[in-house]
């Protein structure tokens, strides 16, 4: 690569697209702008991570635009599925893979889905020079990739300062959940536990693309009205900014049901805003949240995510500590300064 600080980053669609991915990427890009390095962003156009011949055609036209010896960081989503195209640029582009979490351990993927993404991830993080990860579970886990621990840096994401939550009504628990209506977040899950304790006084704020997967979304209503939760529970849809922040003021519990995160940066604005959580163990989030500000349980299990959230809503001791628990995290939050910070030096080192 050379030797002036600059990089070309490579990434699927929109990097303004509200999905902790994509956020991740743009804040960090934001971080090394401001850090003197030169960013040029690539977009490539596509279905991605199932891109067909024509995008990726497209891809390897861009790529081949590149100029020799640029340092390329490339967002997994589209690194990942496009290993030949990669590998036509090696020689001359220094590649530096940047993984959420494995493609194949998407939920819901076939399982010809699944095993093609994985043979594909395989294949194209071996044309890496260096694999930049936001979580060391991710890290961990692409050993089962054949990428050896020397060639990986975690970079873990930083987070944004927040007023504390004031919390709903006094009479009711307001639960926010914040991710896209996808199958991985689990909110079927959440809904079928949150049937189990109707009884008590809560509500549900869902807040997320409701278009990214509409299959999805279609069912989530479809459930809410079988389940005869209308009333109680509202997908909010894409927020903005202000919008996410007032609901979060609102809110007395986060609730995440994932199957699988490969960091989960909602998790850790939430504690940001010093609100207690209750979570599945899925991928990193048994090391993202605190134990003392979270209740987490089994990724598929309503029965044992119902039976949290109901402590959290009955137990006035057990509420008042996770509250005092992530209020204390909050205090030891990274910024998002230094999470860029350690991408230039891992770039810089690593180039």
């Amino acid at each position: 690569m050379s030797e002036s600080r600059s990089a070309y980053f490579v990434f699927p669609g929109d990097i303004n697209t509200l999905t902790g991915g994509y956020r991740y990427d743009k804040l960090v890009v934001d971080g090394l702008s401001r850090a003197g390095w030169k960013i040029h962003l690539v977009s490539l156009v596509g279905d991605y991570p199932f891109p067909d011949e024509s995008a990726r055609a497209l891809a390897a036209k861009q790529l081949a635009s590149i100029p020799d010896n640029s340092l390329v960081i490339a967002d997994g989503l589209a690194f990942s599925v496009l290993p030949n195209e990669v590998e036509a640029q090696k020689a001359r582009l220094y590649f530096v893979a940047l993984i959420h979490h494995p493609l194949a351990l998407e939920t819901g993927l076939t399982q010809l889905q699944a095993s093609t993404l994985r043979a594909l991830e395989i294949d194209a993080l071996k044309h890496a020079s260096h694999v930049i990860t936001t979580s060391q579970h991710t890290a961990d886990t692409l050993a089962d990739f054949s990428v050896l621990p020397n060639k990986i840096s975690v970079v873990f994401p930083g987070t944004a300062k927040a007023a504390i939550a004031n919390g709903g009504q006094d009479d009711q628990y307001t639960l926010i959940c914040v991710a896209t209506l996808s199958q991985r977040k689990g909110h079927a899950v959440l809904l079928d536990a949150l049937k189990l304790i109707e009884h008590l006084p809560w509500q549900l704020r869902c807040a997320g693309s409701c278009d990214r997967d509409r299959p999805t979304y279609d069912a989530l209503i479809e459930q809410t009205q079988r389940l005869g939760l209308t009333h109680r529970v509202v997908f909010c849809g894409e927020l903005s900014d202000t919008q996410l922040d007032s609901e979060y003021q609102q809110a007395d519990l986060f609730v995440l049901a994932s199957y699988y995160e490969g960091y989960g940066m909602v998790l850790d604005e939430a504690i940001a805003r010093a609100l207690p959580i209750v979570a599945t163990r899925g991928g990193a989030i048994a090391d993202t949240v605190p134990a003392t500000a979270a209740l987490l349980t089994t990724p598929g299990n309503s029965a044992e995510l119902a039976a949290a959230i109901q402590r959290f809503i009955e137990d006035d001791t057990l509420r008042s500590s996770m509250k005092h628990g992530a209020n204390e995290a909050r205090q030891t939050l990274r910024t998002w300064e230094q999470a860029a910070a350690e991408f230039s030096n891992t770039l810089i080192q690593h180039g």
